[in-house]
């Protein structure tokens, strides 16, 4: 009786089943396919009853199914469809064995994954995008950090007028030398901004191919392109909606880019790759360049209408070599910032920052940086001498006739030549015996006038080994 139930109403049960089921002989010819399967699928039984699932393929209703794979290992498998109204299935499929242990049917149970599969992908797109935030965010709270490291008049002017452009969403020019900063002061300007809760994007515009910079830039349409995303893709611009976009070396983007970049200046829009209408985009635009752009313009490299959209608010940055002044703050700087990175214990002998002054940097705050980097990784002693320094940077042998010598040409008061030498003989001192109390009981001092001495606060103060 039971039995007589079940099979006088199988249908009615597999109706009743939350997954698709599709049923086949062991041929591949379609048997059954429940109302949950047309629901999920969008196809209809009369659609693809008693026609194989081979022709289904090739009519393009589907492109993988399981009936081959299982009738010829006699095993469950597992694969995922595509249906040509792009939605995505995941499939199950079991054999269904007779008396004699022969296939005679194949099940499979049919899942739509495709809300999933779009959840996952926007998921990863929101992890890529933060992730590039907290690279951003990490390395901005240490570029603002260095924009207010002077000691310069030159930099104080700089300084000025970044703090009073940045209250506008003006568009900001910053020229200079390659490595005085430019990022450095953009993000900055960024920083004091009222939109410094929202993103700062950085794009290099000599960084990205021809081909691909219209594409990056700003989005594309789903099938702009061979081999573009189903979905599209946002572009620079409007992943920084509200923020600010920083386009770095701007003097080497394609002529045609510029055009497309003077729209957003102008109107603040875009045109995504293959889109029949524009977009409306909140963006601030900092630019920078090494570049004479009025030269790249003489040139037919540059369009003039684009450069006066720039040049709103434009700032150049010095050279170091233009400001002394700001080369002992920043290797100070830089010291501290790599020996708390590598967990070490340095010093600058005050001839060595003399040296370090004097020196003109060609490769301007990048090159005294990388310096400072390499002295503190390489270095095994705790006080960095002249002879410690690059031959290029020092330029000759020190000794202590030279040492006089520059003491000897004055221009500072004697107190401060007597300081400066009570330090680097205390900190030789200390380098030698390798301990401040060893060093007190030496000189017949207190530990306190030697911290004293050396500018060290009492936080500094460590517990030492006598």
């Amino acid at each position: 009786m039971l039995a007589y139930l079940i099979t006088k109403n199988y249908t009615k049960i597999l109706d009743t089943l939350p997954v698709g089921v599709f049923l086949t002989d062991p041929t591949g010819t379609t048997l059954y396919i429940n109302k949950m399967y047309e629901q999920v699928t969008g196809i209809k039984k009369e659609e693809i009853l008693g026609t194989n699932v081979r022709t289904l393929i090739e009519k393009g209703i589907f492109d993988k199914v399981l009936n081959p794979d299982i009738v010829t290992s006699g095993k469950a498998c597992t694969n995922v469809q595509s249906l040509k109204n792009g939605k995505k299935l995941i499939l199950s499929g079991l054999p269904v064995h007779d008396e004699q242990g022969e296939i005679c049917l194949v099940v499979t149970l049919v899942r739509d994954i495709t809300m999933l599969t779009h959840l996952n992908e926007q998921i990863e797109e929101q992890k890529q995008l933060i992730e590039q935030m907290n690279r951003q965010v990490a390395y901005m709270q240490t570029s603002d950090e260095i924009a207010t490291i002077f000691a310069s008049n030159a930099m104080k002017i700089v300084q000025d007028f970044l703090d009073t452009v940045a209250k506008s969403d003006a568009t900001v020019l910053i020229t200079g030398e390659t490595g005085v900063g430019k990022d450095v002061f953009s993000r900055y300007t960024h920083s004091v901004s009222k939109r410094n809760k929202a993103i700062f994007f950085k794009v290099d515009c000599g960084s990205i191919s021809e081909s691909l910079t219209e594409s990056e830039m700003f989005g594309y349409d789903p099938g702009a392109f061979t081999g573009a995303s189903s979905k599209g893709k946002a572009g620079y611009f409007e992943l920084a909606d509200g923020g600010t976009v920083f386009l770095d070396e701007i003097g080497e983007l394609p002529l045609s880019m510029q055009t497309r970049l003077l729209r957003i200046l102008q109107d603040g829009e875009i045109m995504r790759v293959g889109a029949s209408k524009p977009k409306k985009v909140d963006v601030r635009i900092i630019a920078a360049t090494n570049r004479n752009l009025e030269e790249s313009i003489k040139e037919g490299k540059f369009r003039s209408d684009l450069y006066y959209r720039l040049n709103v608010a434009a700032i150049r940055i010095p050279s170091l070599c233009e400001r002394p002044e700001d080369i002992r703050p920043l290797a100070d700087y830089f010291l501290h910032q790599y020996c708390s990175k590598y967990h070490k214990q340095l010093a600058f002998m005050e001839i060595t920052l003399n040296i370090l002054s004097q020196y003109s940097w060609p490769g301007n705050v990048r090159e005294l940086q990388n310096t400072i980097h390499s002295l503190v990784v390489t270095h095994k002693g705790t006080l960095i001498a002249p002879k410690d320094l690059p031959a290029h940077i020092s330029g000759q042998e020190y000794t202590a006739k030279t040492y006089t010598d520059a003491i000897l040409k004055g221009g500072r008061p004697l107190k401060d030549i007597v300081a400066e030498i009570e330090r680097d003989l205390l900190l030789q001192a200390i380098e030698v015996h390798g301990s401040h109390q060893k060093v007190a009981e030496l000189f017949q001092i207190n530990r306190s006038t030697i911290f004293r001495k050396l500018n060290i606060k009492q936080s500094d103060k460590k517990e030492e080994i006598i």
